[in-house]
């Protein structure tokens, strides 16, 4: 009787047909739209009442977009950026550690979800919000001159470090669900046999807990970094003049200067920029990983090559 021999296409086949409708999504609301901008870039702007020609292709509009003013207002949003990216690290992972390990399972999903309910509410009208309480009169400010912190004439509103605050608040959350995700599939055993074999709680946490959490806290950077460097909303509301960014400038350009070609030419270099800043990133990441790595195993490599290890005082001779 012969036999039936099966064919390993069908799985697949039924795997691929559910890719197809993410694939679509992808391709019609994240390709299609970034090839428009990229076909716009190399246009112009056809005189005053005009939005874009590509009649006539050329790279001038990157010239344009990367003169002086540009470069300036984008290292003024790599810093923001960069900065408020850390500042959401430093408070996300002891946050996540706490929730993850030290909150009961009955209490850490109530605390996760009041953690989500900013944003419950639009980011215009959370980012409104910090204008109000930012205000020469609010709140914030007239509780720091009760407390004699600042003059009269202080204003935090429409400044950096109100940019700089409102992008923190609003992209924290991002930051901390991988995170937390990460520190909560850790298996206990880890961190109590850290403790049995003689590590404290910053020594587990440092050797232990953070290495392995480690691919949450990238996830994390990538999800407040990418966004965060395109953000517009917040300079605007909050920034003025003084916190200008280039997502805001990019905004101009399609909005007031109805030149979409220069805008895009913008759009499509703070893209480049940004997925190179990510990648240089990533390498330097590989590298500190491969170094440290390379000295773990070491003293492992000499001691398999015939050297004696050191004697700790607490061996008993044969």
């Amino acid at each position: 009787m012969a036999r039936t021999r099966t064919s390993g296409r069908g799985p697949r086949g039924s795997s691929t047909l559910l890719a197809v409708p993410g694939g679509i999504w992808m391709l019609v609301f994240f390709i299609v739209p970034i090839l428009v901008v990229v076909w716009y870039s190399f246009g112009q702007k056809p005189g005053l009442y005009g939005t874009h020609d590509n009649s006539v292709l050329s790279l001038d509009r990157y010239g344009e977009a990367l003169s002086g003013a540009f470069l300036l207002t984008f290292a003024n949003t790599l810093q923001i950026a960069v900065i408020g990216t850390l500042i959401c690290v430093l408070i996300a992972v002891p946050f996540s550690y706490w929730l993850a390990v030290k909150v009961t399972p009955k209490w850490r999903y109530v605390v996760l979800a009041l953690v989500l309910v900013p944003y419950w509410t639009n980011f215009l009208i959370r980012t409104l919000g910090w204008q109000i309480l930012l205000a020469p009169e609010g709140p914030v400010t007239v509780l720091l001159r009760q407390l004699g912190l600042v003059d009269a004439a202080f204003s935090m509103l429409y400044t950096k470090g109100a940019v700089q605050l409102g992008v923190v608040y609003n992209y924290l959350p991002l930051m901390i669900l991988p995170i937390f995700v990460a520190m909560e599939r850790l298996t206990p055993a880890l961190r109590e046999a850290s403790k049995d074999l003689g590590a404290g709680r910053w020594g587990t946490f440092r050797q232990v807990t953070l290495p392995l959490a480690a691919p949450g806290i990238v996830g994390g950077v990538v999800l407040v970094f990418i966004p965060l460097m395109g953000d517009y909303i917040t300079a605007q509301v909050l920034g003025g003049a003084k916190g200008n960014m280039v997502g805001q400038m990019i905004a101009g350009q399609f909005q007031q200067g109805q030149n979409w070609a220069l805008g895009s030419a913008m759009s499509v270099t703070l893209i480049l920029i940004t997925l190179l800043s990510v990648v240089l990133v990533g390498a330097v990441g590989i590298v500190c990983g491969a170094i440290l790595r390379a000295r773990r195993r070491l003293p492992i490599e000499r001691t398999a090559a015939g050297a004696t290890p050191a004697r700790t005082g607490t061996e008993v001779p044969a």
